[in-house]
């Protein structure tokens, strides 16, 4: 495939600002990077009013007409196009490459990980930064050699938690000095009244429990549907939303077999006046509503290895009150009585921290206001003004020789950690039993 035209090169560099090519899925493309691409895409524009951001497009045969930013297509699991696609950003007028990487969009998954960015990281000459989505803890050799192979060849690594850029140092042998925290972009609490969206949607005078995402079995939600029969118990009008499609994935593979699995569960155990079901791929509007209506957000994850979670960083960003796993993202941002950790794969658990934080509204509210707090340091002007100021640094570092880490000029091509420092401590669900409130 060919680059669109276009006539950006006549602009003068000054008046149009920083030229950016990002490399990404792409809405209507129906998936976590392409969302998460699109939101701070918009957040930098707002921050910097004169970026010059345009996307090439990982793409699939069955993806739909993009929108007009869409200016490069690359072909997803095909490595020609990976390397097509890096002389194409090379003629074009590019200041920067941003990344938005996740394994299987970047390579194919089998014996070993044939990665494919491995061809466009040998021709690129523009500086290359990259946002990391996952940073698998025990890594293979071959995922080990492509992780540190891009970070080598990157004027930076981005990644979303701290714990991510401690792996990446103790794990893949990095220079803690190339890898910076800057945390998952989530959307400022909505401004309408949060009574008027519970009637809304139907749940005024109960108490709504939600999970959010795409349907597949490792969010473990069958736990949370038997944790509900003793939920329901203790509090009979209680209401458990799942919100979200099956896995396009899986729907592709499986058809709705997980889903259908889930909603006998339901009617087998009695639930249906009290376990939902939206079968919908929700805009980010209406996940705002959701959690701002929500009075405990769960995720019941049974993946330990998952080290960002963007349905976490959105409730955290609205202020909810978190029963999660204890996957890494989670005893992360959960940490000093931000949510609540219970063990993974196991229904009473769930069900006792939900009841304890349903029955004590105080210690809900400061859990909530906790989480607030830690929210709004993830807010999506402040994500996109620290991403901005990564990519400007590495602009301002010029061409790099093909297959060669950006040179290095006056200003540091490293940029310093901007999260805060990590913290281990969490609340169990065995602590709610003895609080107050």
């Amino acid at each position: 495939m060919t680059s669109n035209m276009d006539q950006r090169h006549l602009i003068p560099r000054r008046a149009r600002g920083l030229s950016v090519a990002c490399i990404a899925t792409c809405p209507p493309r129906q998936c976590g990077i392409a969302t998460f691409s699109a939101d701070l895409a918009e957040a930098m524009r707002n921050v910097d009013s004169r970026l010059d951001l345009r996307f090439a497009a990982i793409e699939r045969a069955d993806t739909d007409a993009y929108a007009p930013e869409v200016t490069w297509h690359v072909a997803q699991g095909d490595p020609v196009s990976y390397r097509r696609l890096a002389h194409e950003l090379n003629a074009a007028d590019v200041d920067v490459v941003l990344i938005q990487h996740e394994f299987g969009l970047f390579g194919i998954w089998g014996p070993t990980f044939d990665d494919h960015l491995a061809e466009f990281m040998a021709v690129i000459e523009v500086p290359v930064i990259a946002i990391l989505h996952s940073v698998p803890p025990d890594p293979s050799q071959s995922v080990r050699g492509a992780v540190r192979m891009l970070g080598h060849r990157s004027a930076q690594l981005i990644v979303m938690a701290d714990f991510a850029k401690g792996l990446l140092v103790d794990r893949y042998g990095l220079n803690p000095t190339g890898v910076t925290v800057i945390p998952h972009g989530v959307p400022s609490p909505p401004v309408v009244e949060r009574a008027r969206i519970r009637r809304a949607l139907g749940v005024a005078g109960r108490q709504l429990i939600t999970t959010f995402g795409f349907l597949d079995p490792h969010k473990g939600l069958e736990h949370m549907i038997t944790a509900m029969s003793s939920v329901v118990e203790r509090f009979p009008q209680a209401r458990y939303v799942i919100v979200g499609r099956t896995h396009p994935e899986l729907a592709r593979r499986d058809g709705e077999a997980y889903r259908c699995q889930l909603e006998a569960d339901v009617a087998e155990r009695g639930l249906s006046a009290n376990i939902g079901f939206v079968d919908e791929y929700v805009s980010l509007d209406q996940i705002v509503e959701y959690l701002a209506a929500s009075d405990v957000y769960v995720t019941p994850y049974l993946d330990m290895n998952q080290v960002t979670s963007g349905t976490l960083a959105y409730a955290l960003g609205q202020g909810r009150a978190v029963v999660a796993t204890p996957y890494i993202h989670a005893v992360e941002a959960l940490a000093q009585g931000r949510g609540v950790i219970v063990p993974p794969a196991q229904s009473a658990p769930l069900a006792e921290a939900v009841i304890g934080l349903l029955a004590r509204p105080g210690y809900r509210r400061a859990m909530e206001a906790r989480a607030r707090a830690y929210g709004s340091s993830m807010a999506w002007p402040v994500v996109a003004a620290q991403t901005l100021t990564i990519l400007h640094r590495a602009a301002r570092q010029g061409q790099v020789r093909p297959g060669t880490r950006p040179r290095r000029g006056a200003v540091p091509v490293f940029a310093e950690v901007v999260t805060s420092s990590p913290v281990r401590t969490t609340d169990t669900y065995r602590d709610i039993a003895t609080a107050t409130g």
